[in-house]
């Protein structure tokens, strides 16, 4: 089974604690003007590889290779830029982020960024809160996967997980930004694959099942909150050079204590408080995560904390008619829970 807790998550502890020994972390929220930049290069590199592969076979080796060097690590890059633009650090407001968020979504081939907001949000201020955590594996899951070749498949297969498994936790209702994002994203379809043909839209969608499947970068999936070696430690840092091409996302530990600090900033965040986070274990790597987490017997589909559901969901309607609540919300560190109508 999971391990249940009774005991609060420790990203809100750790962070009242850090802002009142280093009152100069506040100086180190906000946006990231970056990012932007970042998102333009890659969904043009990858709109650009679609278009130049568009006469080449999508069994061929070099039509794999693209998918799963290039296309893989370019959309799990834009995963996270999604996951980053979330946070509202893009941008200092919010209409641009979730428009950027949609821009970024587009070399995906399926939209998923304004449903990722929302589910994400909630990851945050319900960490492990048991049906409103969607990032945590289903008793479904943790019956039929829990053995060698069940982490298998769930190694390869991630992306789907964490696809479909939160409409099946708790749909979301759909609102005008899940509309304008299916839009969007049917409309660069139809004129990528009218214009140029299937193959640059299969080259997309390989290239996004690549990045959640048994891909470097994907490792990180596994290694944020999955327990190991019999700890009660349920957030996992890693400080590598793959940081590189994924927004600093291992910097995980300090992106839950901070999520209003931006990607750039979330090393300064660990060197300005090593007295909280050198102590805290971290995994060396990722790829051997995901190898580990297939191979060691103590590690599964159950090594997550769980809570019971005692969290009140977010609405996000309700809140951006609610300011008093909204502020108490950002003051916890959750700025980015706001107004996801």
């Amino acid at each position: 089974d999971f391990l249940w807790l009774m005991t609060e998550e420790p990203h809100r502890t750790r962070r009242m604690a850090i802002m009142k020994a280093h009152p100069e972390v506040t100086k180190l929220m906000g946006h990231e003007p970056l990012t932007k930049y970042v998102v333009l290069l890659v969904v043009s590199l990858q709109v650009g590889l679609a278009i130049y592969l568009r006469h080449t076979s999508p069994l061929s080796p070099l039509f794999i290779f693209c998918a799963y060097a290039i296309g893989g690590t370019a959309n799990h890059n834009l995963f996270l830029a999604i996951h980053e633009i979330t946070h509202n650090l893009a941008f200092k407001s919010i209409i641009p982020n979730k428009l950027l968020a949609i821009f970024a979504n587009l070399p995906i081939g399926i939209p998923y960024s304004a449903a990722f907001k929302g589910y994400h949000i909630e990851h945050h201020k319900f960490m492990g809160q048991d049906k409103i955590d969607t990032d945590l594996p289903t008793n479904f899951e943790l019956i039929c996967l829990n053995n060698v070749f069940g982490k298998v498949f769930f190694a390869t297969f991630q992306i789907l997980f964490y696809a479909l498994r939160p409409g099946f936790v708790r749909a979301q209702r759909f609102s005008r930004w899940h509309f304008l994002n299916l839009l969007v994203e049917v409309i660069f379809d139809y004129i990528l694959v009218s214009t140029f043909g299937a193959r640059p839209l299969i080259y997309l969608i390989m290239s996004s099942f690549f990045a959640g499947s048994l891909h470097p970068c994907a490792g990180h999936f596994i290694a944020e909150h999955y327990l190991w070696d019999g700890m009660e430690q349920e957030t996992f840092s890693y400080y590598g050079p793959l940081n590189i091409l994924a927004y600093n996302v291992g910097y995980h530990n300090e992106h839950h204590d901070f999520p209003s600090i931006a990607w750039t900033r979330l090393p300064a965040l660990r060197a300005l408080a090593p007295e909280f986070y050198d102590k805290i274990p971290s995994h060396p790597s990722w790829p051997m995560v995901i190898v580990n987490f297939i191979r060691d017997k103590e590690v599964g589909i159950f090594a997550r904390a769980k809570r019971l559901g005692k969290g009140r969901v977010l609405d996000f309607k309700a809140e951006q008619n609610n300011s008093s609540e909204y502020t108490a919300v950002a003051h916890d560190g959750c700025s980015d829970s706001d107004k996801s109508e």
